[in-house]
């Protein structure tokens, strides 16, 4: 091996070690935050430590794709990891639940600018012959992280201890930042240009807005609250603005241009809407999982791994025939496989079967996982070099919005769903001998085993009739998404990748 294929392989591997330990950083602590809590204290405020990592991170994701197209990807790597370390590593010194929430933000900074420039170095240093298998393995990674993070924060919390989870970022991400800094040598020219602050503030500040009003919307405030509605209200006057300073602005943050690329256009919205209805199944099927069927947290984490396998299996497919089918065939077969596995989970009920939602889990698998490396190439297909970083921030960008306005969504409508069967069940009495403190609207309440033992088997039996009837009902509401994802699959026109022409732009540059 010479010198050259061993520096890009010590890149590759920098650069998926960056993925996973970024992608997976929220899932991992969710799984903790049990213990956590119990630990620190601050029940009431344990929502912020999930929201301050989102909303850092969120709102990053632009403004640092459009600074890496400016001034460089390798200087915002080095930032990005080097600040989600400082971060990962106050997260472990917390005290106080405050403490950790503020540590978060200082994470989620650092994971704003990881993710997006990840995947931008890997266009940049990569020749195009290679890059098909590699995209696919980081779309895999991309995937996995989803179903590792809660198996590995519950084991770390188990038999070591919570703060390991923040800690383990640290020698990841070292070794991580040496490999990259000692392999990928950055060649591409760059222009100084203006930065666009107020672009930047407004984005920000419609994104914190958002993501507090859903986090907090339905759980600490009413949704038609004083405290909502600003948000709501604060969220749509700077998102007009941010829109009205973009559209004038020299180098806009994010450049409205690029949407007028049928291609670019089409990729986020498909990275919007799988990413919503992806959602539904990695949130649900747990749930499923522990109220119904009675398993405990780690069977139910294990239960995703069918999920994962498929994600694999079309995330590396889909790399590796992007030169020879066209990325609207790709995503459309694979799509269509996303919206038939959630269209056979809304048949499930609480005498379903480990080996048939087994089954349709490997179909929701198969359908996602080409969208999480076909999509990142096919957004940048027909765009400048210097656009890459603004162009993939935007699509994780999407994602990330998919995934969290679903999340909100389809927790409203399974949580109305479920209170409204179990009114129907117990409209006649029946919940005289319940314990006192359960609240039979609450489907964690089922989670815990020790819960269950203490309710009568009637009780119980009506009880996860109405959970499971409530979680198949969402995986119906999640069909829209997963529907509209096809049909955007079908507007992205015939391009495919061309990895000829790739390579003469990659030594023009190099």
């Amino acid at each position: 091996m010479n010198l050259h294929h061993r520096k890009m392989g010590m890149t590759v591997a920098g650069l998926l070690l960056t993925i996973l330990m970024a992608s997976m950083d929220n899932t991992i602590v969710a799984t903790s935050m049990g213990t956590i809590v119990g630990q620190l204290g601050g029940l009431d405020k344990f929502v912020w430590v999930t929201s301050a990592y989102m909303v850092a991170e969120m709102a990053g994701m632009p403004i640092f794709g459009k600074l890496s197209d400016m001034y460089g990807r390798k200087r915002f790597y080095i930032f990005g990891i080097i600040v989600f370390m400082i971060g990962s590593v106050l997260c472990g010194t917390a005290n106080t639940i405050v403490e950790l929430s503020l540590y978060r933000a200082v994470q989620g900074i650092g994971g704003g600018a990881l993710v997006p420039i990840v995947f931008t170095v890997l266009l940049d240093a990569i020749p195009a012959d290679k890059r098909g298998k590699l995209m696919g393995l980081f779309g895999a990674v991309y995937g996995m992280s989803s179903v590792f993070g809660p198996l590995l924060g519950a084991y770390i919390t188990d038999h070591i201890g919570w703060k390991w989870i923040f800690y383990i970022n640290l020698p990841l991400g070292l070794i991580a930042l040496c490999l990259v800094m000692t392999s990928y040598h950055e060649s591409l020219e760059r222009s100084r240009q203006k930065i666009d602050w107020l672009g930047a503030m407004t984005l920000v500040g419609a994104v914190v807005c958002l993501m507090f009003a859903l986090e907090l919307g339905g759980k600490w405030y009413a949704w038609n609250s004083v405290q909502i509605i600003s948000m709501l209200a604060g969220f749509v006057l700077l998102a007009v603005i941010f829109l009205s300073v973009e559209a004038r602005a020299k180098e806009p943050i994010i450049s409205f241009r690029m949407f007028r690329n049928r291609l670019f256009a089409t990729s986020t919205l498909i990275a919007l809407l799988s990413g919503a209805a992806f959602i539904v199944a990695s949130v649900y099927i747990p749930i499923y999982m522990q109220g119904v069927q009675g398993g405990n947290a780690t069977n139910s984490g294990l239960m995703l791994l069918p999920m994962m396998l498929g994600t694999v299996v079309t995330a590396t497919g889909g790399g590796f025939v992007m030169n020879r089918l066209s990325y609207r065939s790709i995503l459309i077969s694979t799509l269509v496989l996303l919206v038939a596995g959630l269209g056979l989970l809304t048949t499930i009920s609480a005498d379903s079967s480990r080996l048939v939602v087994t089954l349709y889990m490997i179909l929701v698998g198969l359908g996602i996982g080409a969208s999480f490396s076909v999509l990142t190439n096919a957004a940048v297909h027909s765009l400048p070099a210097r656009e890459r970083g603004a162009a993939n921030a935007t699509l994780n960008f999407q994602r990330a919005l998919g995934m969290t306005v679903g999340i909100t969504v389809f927790g409203i409508l399974q949580n109305h769903s479920m209170t409204r069967k179990l009114t129907d069940s117990f409209a006649g009495g029946g919940t005289e001998d319940l314990p006192s403190g359960i609240d039979l609207s609450d489907p964690y309440v089922l989670m815990s085993p020790s819960t269950r033992t203490l309710l009568p088997q009637d009780t119980l039996s009506a009880i996860t009739a109405g959970l499971s009837s409530s979680i198949s009902d969402t995986f119906a509401w999640g069909l829209i998404p997963a529907v509209l994802a096809v049909a955007a699959a079908f507007l992205m026109g015939g391009e495919k990748f061309d990895p000829k022409a790739e390579m003469e732009a990659y030594a023009a540059s190099h």
